[in-house]
Formats: structure tokens, sequence, C-alpha cells
């Protein structure tokens, strides 16, 4: 039996929000708790929330506060929750910018309900998905653009294990497959992950796969997309 995955939906284009939400709904593993009109009303519940959702969805242009300006405050208020854009801009620049201040999923409003559905299980089994065309934009213009590494490899002293896990996790396996790959519990693969994050002072797994790629650990090439 699927988990229930707990989904916020923040659009101030209605009739756009309200399809979006009858067509998760189908989902029998989907549940939208809440639907936010823009930025402030999207933070606002989640600051009076009992309980907070798995996945927030937004759009990057709406009133009061859009959907980049939210996704920074969702980022450093609530760490957890894992943030996917939902928009009809769809340019390196922006996509970006997103990703850089924590969205953990990029999708244009011109995708398919099938690549939505998909999207979405991917972030709430594995912390983030990103497209072939978002990687690319994460190559190009995060990775060789003007950014450098935030640490040395020499320095982090990462251990073989660690790389290795760090692979893994680029190529987007969750906790549970990295266990069973390596022959480990995963409690043990999550306590690696949360050591690779302290260690390379990423935020989330999206992070972790910028740094790898970034300080020659894997290359684009290599990532299951």
């Amino acid at each position: 039996m699927s988990t229930t995955i707990n989904i916020v939906l923040a659009d101030d284009e209605v009739l756009f929000r309200k399809g979006i939400s009858f067509l998760l709904q189908r989902e029998t593993n989907f549940n939208i708790v809440f639907e936010a009109n823009d930025g402030q009303e999207l933070v606002d519940y989640l600051k009076s929330a009992k309980t907070l959702p798995d996945i927030v969805i937004t759009d990057l242009k709406m009133p009061n506060l859009n959907g980049v300006e939210t996704t920074k405050i969702l980022h450093a208020e609530f760490p957890e929750l894992k943030v996917i854009a939902l928009t009809s801009y769809n340019t390196p620049s922006f996509i970006s910018n997103m990703i850089q201040v924590g969205a953990v999923s990029y999708i244009v409003k011109n995708a398919s309900p099938e690549e939505v559905v998909l999207t979405i299980n991917e972030v709430a089994n594995k912390g983030f998905y990103y497209n072939e065309e978002v990687m690319k934009v994460i190559y190009k213009d995060i990775i060789s653009g003007k950014q450098t590494p935030k640490s040395d490899l020499d320095s982090m002293q990462l251990t073989s294990r660690e790389i290795e896990i760090l692979k893994l996790i680029c190529k987007q396996y969750n906790a549970v497959e990295i266990a069973e790959t390596l022959s480990i519990s995963p409690r043990t693969a999550e306590g690696h992950r949360n050591n690779l994050l302290l260690k390379t002072q990423t935020k989330n797994i999206a992070g972790l796969v910028v740094y790898a790629i970034q300080n020659n650990i894997i290359t684009l090439n290599e990532i299951d997309l």
C-alpha cells in the first residue's frame, strides 16, 4: 500500500490550480491539504499548521510573495519541506535560480500529467528529481559558471564509502536502494547521507549532486536521468 503524500499548492491562477488539484486528487496516494493564492498565504498557512505537508508545489510569478522568495523562506524555516516549482517559465535563468534557493524539482506547465505525477512520487521517495533538461541547466549555469566549489575534497577527507554513497545518491538511489547495493542497513545509509550534508556544507540532496559534479566525483553522463 502506497504511503499518502500530503501536498500544498500555491498558484494565483485559480483555474490552473484547481485543474492541478483535480488531477492530483485522482492519484490514490496524493492528498491536497491546502491551496494558497500566493506565497504569503502559503507561508502563513505553514507557520500555523499543526502538521507540515510532505511537498509544496509553487508557481514562480505570484503577487505579494513570489515563488523564489517563498522558496527561500521555506528552505530556511522548514528545511525538511520539499519544494517543487511548477511554472510556465522554462528559461535556464529561472531554473537555476529556483534550484539555488532550494527547489528540489522543476516542472514546466506544459508537462504531461504523467510527468507531474512521476515527479511528485520521485521527490517523495528520493528527495529530489530533475529531468534531463534541468540537469543540463545545473551543469551549465551552476557548475560551469562563476560559482566555485564550497570546499576542497582533500580538506574534507571524504571516505571511500562516503564517495561511493555520494555517487549512488547522484544516481537517484534512496536509502533502501543504497543499503541493498552496498549490503548495509538503511539506517547506516541515512547516517552516511547526513554526514555528507555536513561535510559538504549542503542543505539537501540536490546540493550534494551539485557538489559531486563540481568536485569531479561524478559526471553528468553518469547520472541516471
